[in-house]
């Protein structure tokens, strides 16, 4: 079974004319508006995000065991509501909706983290994480729906790239603050609150509303309008010819399908051996003594490569399958870890394990909710979408929690490989379970 079917037509000769009308249809102005909305949102969060962990650790004197409970929690209140987020907007038949109260309960949340206090930022970054958890599905359906099947990579790696130009704005912009403000880390969490309620603005005027798709999708034709769960296997709520239903019961239900199954396991086993950025970074720190003023910056590397590559990988997955594209992105981040643990501390090397960390962002970021929106029906798209997105985050909230206790327990060096030993396995297993019948892909 793939990962993803790719839906277009492989070595078929276009004219000119046609590649440029296919580039000019290749991006809807819905996904476009997401983009920015997700471009400003994210250079609010990395704010936060770019300087949390050293503010934790070295501000508040936190352990790291300590730390990987807070970094867990925000990937679990995530991974939970994320579930109702995609619910919700199938409901309710308005994913504009259910995501501007996701993108505004983060906005809403800011000002608690100017209290100095971690009972403080511990609801504030759980609140945060309601509401990206809230907005998440909904927002990657509008994506969906706006793409015909065989231009869905593309369509994801749009919006990955301009939500990660954010990425990259947000810790320049942070790293600028702590230089130049008197409040220090007061005044980065102060800018970070003004930034998001304009990204709440941008996505109530210029994002369309209602789950209808854009005239991308429109435009497809009938067999490809709504892909069919698997050879033999009929959609949940479809039976007896009645109207569609759009319950929980249908809802897990897509879990029945087996390309969807295959995908949800394959995505809890990585994300049980995915180390947290917050983690990442501080190794880095750790590994190669840079300056604490200059941690901000770490993750720029991660942001640039996934900036750059975003677009481009998701068009090669469109093109060579969506399995071989997201395996890849694994063993991108496997070889960083290993260079962490066993590559001398040279110059290059934090270069060198940011650049691995972008690619494995810009092969996996896109190209999962790519491969989970061609195998279930568009009434339930955030739906199949929430429910993958909910057993990887909380896979990654247990290696959070995982990685801090042995890390307290010994060390940073054997927790990390154990989490590369965990990784290598896993990603066997993801491959077997991906491979498609008779397909050496």
């Amino acid at each position: 079974m793939y990962l993803a079917d790719r839906s277009a037509p492989q070595g078929a000769p276009r004219s000119a004319p046609d590649r440029v009308r296919g580039t000019v249809r290749a991006v809807s102005p819905t996904v476009l508006a997401l983009g920015t909305v997700s471009l400003i949102t994210d250079v609010s969060s990395e704010m936060v995000t770019a300087v949390l962990p050293l503010y934790l650790v070295m501000g508040l004197g936190l352990s790291p065991l300590g730390f990987g409970m807070l970094d867990g929690l925000q990937n679990g209140v995530s991974a939970l509501v994320q579930l109702t987020g995609g619910h919700l907007a199938d409901r309710v038949r308005n994913h504009k909706l259910v995501a501007g109260i996701g993108y505004g309960l983060s906005a809403l949340c800011r000002p608690l983290l100017l209290v100095h206090d971690v009972g403080a930022l511990g609801t504030a970054l759980a609140l945060d994480r309601t509401g990206k958890g809230l907005r998440t599905a909904p927002r990657d359906a509008l994506i969906s729906l706006s793409a015909p099947p065989e231009r869905q990579g593309r369509a994801f790696g749009v919006h990955r790239a301009m939500d990660t130009t954010g990425a990259l704005l947000g810790p320049m912009l942070a790293f600028l603050i702590l230089g130049v403000a008197a409040g220090g880390y007061d005044a980065v969490f102060a800018v970070s609150g003004c930034v998001a309620a304009l990204g709440v603005l941008v996505l109530l005027l210029f994002v369309p509303g209602g789950r209808k798709a854009a005239p991308e999708a429109a435009g497809r034709t009938p067999g490809a309008r709504e892909q069919a769960p698997g050879a033999g296997e009929q959609a949940p709520g479809e039976a007896g010819g009645g109207p569609p239903r759009v319950d929980l019961r249908a809802a897990f239900g897509l879990l029945r399908t087996r390309r969807l199954r295959a995908l949800f396991v394959c995505a809890v086993l990585l994300g049980l051996t995915t180390v947290s950025d917050a983690f990442l970074y501080l190794l880095v720190q750790r590994r190669t003594g840079i300056d604490e003023q200059l941690f901000p910056l770490l993750p720029l590397g991660t942001a640039a490569v996934f900036l750059l590559l975003a677009l481009p990988v998701g068009r090669l997955a469109d093109r060579v399958g969506r399995r071989a594209v997201f395996l890849a992105g694994h063993a991108g981040l496997l070889l960083a870890y290993a260079l962490l643990l066993w590559a001398p501390a040279v110059p290059a090397l934090p270069y060198l394990v940011l650049v691995l960390h972008g690619v494995f962002y810009a092969a996996t970021d896109g190209v999962l909710p790519a491969a989970v929106a061609a195998v279930v029906p568009e009434r339930l798209r955030a739906s199949g979408i929430a429910l993958v997105g909910t057993g990887q985050a909380l896979a990654r909230f247990c290696c959070s929690l995982a990685f801090g206790a042995a890390w307290a327990a010994w060390g940073d060096g054997p927790a990390l490989a154990a989490a590369a030993a965990g990784l290598a396995c896993c990603a066997a297993v993801a491959g077997a379970a991906l491979r498609p019948t008779g397909d050496p892909r």
